[in-house]
């Protein structure tokens, strides 16, 4: 990375950026959208980069809240790829693709005279990731840890603590949410060599919000919170800019912040969205499709996703809802779609979905498995479908399937699982939406409620 910022000029502009920098295993994204969510409400110029992208790649730079144009995107991607192509060859290769976006994100940040403050997310570990060429952020914080990545990161919480410890800094205020003890004790140790301290932040009190909801939904979330809200608090007080903030006598945050949390936006964790298509040629004002959209893809995560989807539907059923917790009916089918990489383990994975469910009292009436296959080649004004009909192996989600029923069979273990067995297995993701609406249309008098999980 040193030499590619050399080639790219941006040694010195990084030093300038007034960073917040995030690592973890899980909610380290949303912490990130929620620190830049607060920042943005107290008057600063943002920039954002996160990771992944659900379905554009400029989803990963924000500038004010915002994805940055694609004028913006086009032109400093050719700028820094050019660059880049006439200094690297056979001894310096071009960076691999996480690598880029980063050097990109840099320079993006770098060239808007106007951000204040740069929050960025660890892609993965810590201690090697591309984002750790920054030196002296302002503060830095570490979301909770727990078992992803094992094939690079270590197969033991002592090792992958160790790596997304790789972040701390001497001299840079860091923080932290509680961890397992074997994480903590790794965490705090290297702080100690360091010279610094590691908070540890509890989960934010609701009642600190005056009644106002988080702009990310689920219980977890306010853990994610609670350590955005002690980043953002650090990099005011170390920029000289707390008198931008009026402090409440009553215990709750400013209002900057409460705005901050409240509005926080990002796409694909824990996301309710109604399907306006079949809702339009429904008789009544139900929502007869909907999806919940999460990317968990850990142990852990889907855990806190079955959670999640269990509260929520539940809550829906009882009780209507604005557009953002649509009611769904009383008689609803609950139906799981999901594909994982082949990196993961489905066996893994799945049982801790179905268990948690279980536990909540909450059955699946259908599973749907499809790769990550769309209609289109490029996205945009002028996106069009593939010229030709494209062979697409399905032998994974095949794989998934079989999982799956050898679950409900009974033959993991998983005793007392109530979910009927009926699954299926598409080529595409919008063969699948286009059977759930047809589906959906089909039977009005029921409801589908559709987990859409780690597509």
């Amino acid at each position: 990375m040193a030499k590619y910022l050399q080639i790219l000029e941006l040694e010195e502009p990084i030093t300038r950026l007034k960073v917040v920098h995030v690592a973890g295993t899980k909610g380290k994204g949303s912490t990130c959208t929620f620190a830049e969510s607060i920042l943005r409400s107290c008057g600063f110029r943002t920039g954002l980069f996160t990771s992944p992208h659900l379905i554009d790649v400029r989803e990963r730079f924000r500038l004010d809240g915002l994805d940055i144009s694609e004028e913006k995107f086009i032109r400093y991607f050719w700028w820094c790829w050019n660059k880049l192509k006439v200094k690297t060859g056979d001894d310096i290769p071009m960076p691999a693709y996480f690598r880029f976006l980063a050097l990109l994100a840099f320079k993006i940040f770098s060239d808007e005279q106007q951000v204040d403050v740069a929050v960025l997310e660890v892609g993965l570990g810590g201690k090697y990731d591309a984002t750790n060429v920054v030196k002296a952020p302002v503060v830095c914080g570490i979301s909770s840890l727990g078992y992803d990545h094992m094939e690079i990161l270590g197969n033991s919480l002592v090792e992958i603590a160790g790596e997304k410890a790789g972040i701390l800094k001497k001299g840079v205020p860091a923080y932290t949410v509680p961890q397992p003890e074997e994480a903590m004790s790794v965490l705090k140790q290297r702080a100690s060599e360091l010279g610094v301290s590691i908070r540890i932040v509890p989960p934010l009190d609701p009642r600190q919000l005056e009644d106002q909801p988080l702009g990310l939904h689920g219980e977890h979330q306010y853990m994610n919170a609670g350590l955005a809200v002690a980043l953002a608090n650090t990099w005011l007080e170390r920029q000289g800019h707390l008198d931008r903030i009026h402090v409440k006598d009553h215990g709750t945050l400013p209002d900057q912040f409460i705005k901050g949390l409240s509005i926080a936006c990002l796409q694909g964790r824990a996301q309710i969205v109604p399907d306006l298509q079949v809702s339009s040629e429904c008789k009544d004002a139900s929502y007869p499709l909907v999806f919940y959209l999460d990317g968990a893809h850990s142990p852990e995560s889907m855990e806190i996703c079955a959670k999640w989807f269990s509260h929520v539907t539940k809550k829906d059923a009882a009780q209507p809802g604005p557009l953002e917790q649509p009611r769904s009916g009383i008689n609803s089918k609950k139906i799981l779609l999901f594909n994982c990489m082949s990196v993961r383990d489905p066996q893994i994975l799945l049982p801790r979905l179905l268990d948690t469910c279980a536990q909540k009292g909450l059955r699946f009436d259908q599973a749907l498995f499809v790769p990550n296959q769309s209609q289109y080649n490029k996205l945009g004004s002028h996106a069009s479908p593939p010229p030709g009909r494209e062979q697409i192996d399905l032998s994974w989600q095949l794989s998934l399937q079989t999982v799956w029923e050898d679950l409900l069979r009974g033959k993991k273990g998983l005793n007392g699982t109530s979910s009927s067995g009926a699954s299926l297995v598409f080529e595409s993701l919008p063969s699948a939406i286009k059977w759930l609406r047809e589906t959906s249309q089909q039977n009005q008098s029921t409801s589908c409620q559709v987990i859409f999980g780690h597509i």
